[in-house]
């Protein structure tokens, strides 16, 4: 749904737009650089609705989904993640982006422990990462998800954007104890980035996605799941 703007308005409207931390934007050419990045699984509730509702999840870095992570094609990741003490179940990591050992890299970690691994991001693209402990399908659902973008080397390969949003789609349960409805595939909400109505503007905390006329707007979208697919469109614009 788009509105107008003024035009110092910068169309963040909620999301988890890509202008932070150095993620708006393509590359330019450059040699390949090395990506120290830590991510903490955390047991905790969040707000997933403009009221205030909550959500008992199970988190990277208490959000979901989890951080974004943007490097460049072949770029180094030297990744740690971190299963506190605190939390009561084991948690693991497994980026799509990687071409690694799984079964070494991707196994899960009790309270209290951490793993790290190293890979070389050698495509371009979005991919999906998400916990792979088991019951993975639980893992997901309860927000341990998330995107890594992959920048090609060449920028030139993708046309300079305007304006850029990360969509991260995904299904809720009301009991997220409830493994047995998510495997029978009875969810409650399809939600965008973790949150009930996010961009429904004419609900509480709902805000549009908002771009000027004429500009090129790239939208990345990962289908975090764990069950139902997507066919995500634009009403009243096309695809280039």
């Amino acid at each position: 749904m788009m509105k107008r703007q003024s035009p110092q308005l910068i169309a963040i409207a909620g999301a988890m737009v890509l202008a932070m931390a150095g993620l708006m934007g393509l590359p330019s050419e450059a040699s390949a650089k090395t990506h120290d990045i830590k991510m903490t699984a955390l047991e905790a509730e969040i707000v997933i609705e403009g009221t205030g509702t909550k959500y008992k999840a199970w988190t990277f870095n208490g959000q979901m989904p989890g951080p974004a992570v943007r490097v460049t094609q072949g770029d180094t990741v030297n990744f740690t993640l971190e299963n506190p003490k605190t939390n009561a179940y084991p948690h693991a990591m497994d980026f799509h982006a990687a071409e690694i050992d799984f079964l070494k890299n991707y196994r899960a970690i009790n309270p209290g422990e951490t793993i790290s691994f190293t890979f070389v991001a050698k495509k371009p693209g979005v991919f999906f990462y998400h916990c792979g402990a088991a019951p993975m399908i639980q893992h997901v659902a309860r927000g341990m998800f998330g995107a890594i973008i992959v920048d090609p080397k060449d920028p030139k390969v993708w046309p300079k954007a305007d304006r850029e949003f990360l969509l991260v789609q995904s299904e809720l349960w009301k009991n997220p104890d409830d493994v047995e409805a998510m495997f029978a595939r009875k969810f409650d909400y399809t939600v965008f980035n973790g949150g009930i109505w996010k961009y429904h503007p004419f609900f509480i905390g709902g805000e549009a996605l908002e771009a000027k006329p004429n500009e090129r707007v790239r939208i990345y979208f990962v289908n975090a799941g764990p069950n139902e697919f997507s066919s995500l469109h634009p009403i009243g614009e096309i695809w280039d």
